[in-house]
């Protein structure tokens, strides 16, 4: 049931009220599971006791623990947030008519990226008020364990891929309770960027999630990142214990869940050292290849058709690879020999060819910009495509963009980096006030936001993105590109 008046909606768990911006009403910081502390750490996320009276849903919840992103320096910095207690919560955003009639309107779950070790839905960055009012749609944002918490591999202590039992928890929790906020629960988009467009895949995939989810929105998903490898897990597993002290004779779950979360984090990042590879964007730790919620990897889960009939749409930036290697001095620094030798470990004899390739298409290119492009390519553009081409054959609705866009004054050669179009997505231009991926948009950024985000809440309302030819196999020429029309 709804107030009018006041915005008040009762979930399952208690009342929520919420707060309203123009046409828009928010509800921030809702508990979905219990505070994954104590005896709930390192497990299945829990149902949430409740609450009795009003829970004033005005403010977002605590992100997860978490240390900095590698990004900082392309999208600029946030000053920490996270608390465990509490943490687990998701914010909605509906067109105020959505509560005061009887027509449910479709529904965005969109999940934040990070990499899997950062990131929160309560951030300003994903403000889903401006999306929901462009579409009349309704917007869930959500937080989701990350790093060490969310994707050690212990799963005889319970530890099995839980930032995605986290994301699937996120999705019933909608399933139960959006009716109530407006939403359609029949009409659900999953969407997401980065890691969250992974997630959001996963989820589209796994036939426990699948048939909650009508449409997919994947934005610069990590398609040439395979699952992790279960062995691999293991031993980062091992030897994050092993930075943590906690004996092998030790109950490695009393060990863990009674160490302060600080101290999780610091052996977090001591590993990540250990692990870092020139040339190598993987976490320390990320979602296990038969674990919860990734029985396959999506190409296998797609060849058996878990995909089809739900709508995509699917796009990447065009320099996506920037992001991580434009302030990286041994990128940088690559000579066409030490290049090479990277590329050795990935594409074996056929190193020097692909090499070559690349540099002849961009001839006045150095190493690092060739070996940049080219990972671009492996890491999001090549597997988008993929996707695209095996989901429009099959007959199913595939829409496709670039996004180009790229700052006046670009001094990092950053190009249009990964995660450059989120300001545009939410149009929150204002809350990147130190972000060199975006620099400072005038108003033809901002019409390219709205005009980005009205195609994309198209697609979500409708499963067609407006004024847009879908996708046909091969066919790059129907791939929509964004950019602004006075900086090319």
């Amino acid at each position: 049931m709804t107030d009018f008046t006041d915005h008040v909606v009762a979930t399952e768990r208690g009342k929520v009220r919420g707060s309203t911006t123009q046409e828009v009403v928010a509800f921030r910081g809702i508990p979905y599971a219990a505070s994954p502390v104590d005896k709930f750490r390192f497990t299945a996320p829990q149902k949430h006791p409740g609450w009795t009276g009003m829970r004033e849903a005005v403010d977002a919840g605590p992100a997860v623990p978490q240390g900095p992103s590698r990004l900082e320096r392309v999208m600029g910095p946030r000053t920490p947030d996270w608390n465990e207690e509490g943490s687990l919560t998701l914010n909605v955003w509906s067109p105020r008519q959505a509560l005061e009639d009887e027509a449910p309107r479709p529904v965005l779950v969109w999940f934040h990226g990070g990499g899997f070790t950062s990131g929160s839905g309560g951030w300003d960055w994903y403000d889903g008020a401006r999306l929901a009012e462009a579409g009349n749609v309704v917007v869930v944002t959500a937080n989701y364990r990350v790093g060490q918490l969310g994707y050690l591999y212990l799963p005889q202590i319970g530890a099995d891929n839980l930032g995605a039992q986290d994301q699937a928890a996120v999705l019933r929790w909608v399933r139960d309770n959006i009716a109530s906020f407006g939403g359609d629960p029949r009409a659900m988009t999953v969407g997401g960027q980065s890691a969250g467009a992974f997630s959001a895949l996963s989820l589209a995939l796994d036939p426990a999630t699948g048939g909650l989810v009508r449409r997919v929105l994947l934005q610069s998903g990590p398609w040439g990142l395979p699952p992790q490898d279960p062995e691999q897990a293991a031993e980062a597993a091992k030897e994050y214990q092993r930075l943590l002290d906690i004996p092998s004779t030790a109950d490695p779950g009393q060990a863990l869940r009674t160490l302060p979360a600080g101290r999780l984090l610091s052996a977090y990042g001591e590993l990540a050292a250990r692990l870092a590879r020139p040339g190598n964007a993987a976490p320390p730790m990320y979602p296990v290849l038969g674990g919860a919620g990734i029985p396959q990897a999506w190409q296998q889960a797609m060849a058996n058709g878990a995909l089809e009939g739900k709508d995509l749409l699917i796009g990447t930036t065009r320099d996506e690879m920037t992001a991580f290697f434009a302030f990286e001095p041994r990128i940088q620094s690559l000579t066409r020999e030490s290049a090479l030798h990277l590329l050795a470990d990935q594409f074996g004899p056929s190193a020097q060819d692909v090499f070559l390739r690349y540099a002849n298409e961009l001839p006045h290119a150095t190493p690092a910009q060739v070996f940049t492009a080219l990972q671009t390519d492996e890491l999001f553009r090549n597997g988008a495509l993929q996707m695209a081409d095996h989901h429009a054959a099959g007959g199913n609705a595939t829409y496709v963009y670039q996004f180009d866009y790229h700052p006046a004054q670009d001094p990092d050669r950053l190009g249009a980096a990964h995660c450059v179009e989120l300001p545009f997505l939410f149009g929150t231009f204002d809350n990147y006030p130190d972000s060199p991926m975006l620099g400072t948009p005038s108003d033809t950024e901002r019409a390219l936001g709205r005009s980005f985000a009205t195609a994309v809440s198209a697609f979500v309302a409708t499963g067609a993105a407006s004024d847009w030819l879908p996708y046909a196999p091969a066919a790059t020429a129907r791939i929509r590109h964004f950019r602004s029309t006075t900086r090319r």
